[in-house]
């Protein structure tokens, strides 16, 4: 065997080495599941602290949608909104490069522990019911479904953060 004939068979040696890295990681990326895809499509996280005296009515819309009940009681204005409080682009980023990480160092195995995971952990109901003033701006707020349930009034120096 001669020099060139050594050089081209350690070129396909290295040629079939890099393709079969190739193909495996192709296949590991098509079989990283569930976990991830999950992760990056948890809930956003919505903002809170417009639940506020003094907030006008169409910005509780931009953010949370229509309200999902809507009345009239003594002459003033309800509403209920409900959503599912989610997380910001940079957890659910982070969750799922950490699920997409552990997918491979595990060569899958990590499904089992992750998809569980997100299920469990996919935000939290929320409810508030708010009131309104003549112009339209939120004048008493109750967290019907929140981690600390409040009400915060017109009358009142309250925040969202307590009195």
């Amino acid at each position: 065997m001669n020099a060139s004939e050594v050089y081209s068979a350690l070129s396909m040696m290295i040629l079939r080495k890099k393709f079969g890295v190739v193909v495996f990681s192709f296949v590991l990326f098509l079989s990283s599941g569930c976990s991830v895809f999950m992760a990056a499509n948890q809930p956003d996280k919505k903002n809170v602290d417009l639940f506020n005296v003094g907030t006008q009515r169409s910005l509780l819309i931009a953010e949370y949608g229509a309200p999902t009940v809507t009345e009239e009681r003594d002459g003033k204005e309800y509403d209920i909104f409900k959503f599912v409080q989610g997380y910001s682009t940079g957890a659910k980023v982070s969750r799922a490069v950490f699920h997409g990480i552990a997918d491979v160092l595990t060569i899958g195995l990590w499904e089992i522990v992750g998809t569980p995971t997100e299920l469990i952990f996919d935000g939290d109901q929320m409810a508030y019911e708010v009131s309104y003033d003549e112009e339209g701006r939120i004048d008493k707020v109750t967290a019907l479904k929140a981690p600390e349930p409040t009400t915060i009034a017109k009358d009142t120096k309250c925040d969202t953060r307590g009195c």
